[in-house]
């Protein structure tokens, strides 16, 4: 019998207000002033927006927390991957743009 995998997605838009805020960061070590986006990438990783916004971060059927497991960078927004553990998924069910726009057109 196959074990069931909870996965989430999450789109955070960059270019709003959200987005531009000053994230503290754990590690000040860096000298080159980061982009907005690896700002954003950075206070992911350092697990600042499951403090922020708690009410999106999903559980699993056991009810456990989901782990982020990879962050995808595109144009105008991130894509954070929560799951309990790494499988495969339909690209056709995403709600990434790039995942599923080339799958409607084979229909």
């Amino acid at each position: 019998m196959k074990d069931i995998s909870t996965q989430q997605e999450i789109l955070l838009v960059t270019g709003t207000s959200f987005s531009k805020r000053q994230w503290a960061e754990k590690d000040p070590s860096d000298d080159h002033p980061a982009t907005e986006q690896e700002q954003l990438e950075k206070a992911c990783w350092d697990g600042l927006l499951k403090e922020l916004l708690p009410e999106i971060f999903g559980k699993n059927d056991d009810g456990r927390d989901l782990y982020l497991w990879q962050i995808c960078e595109a144009g105008s927004f991130i894509e954070l991957e929560l799951c309990d553990h790494p499988d495969s998924f339909e690209k056709i069910f995403s709600i990434n743009p790039y995942s599923f726009l080339p799958e409607i057109f084979y229909n």
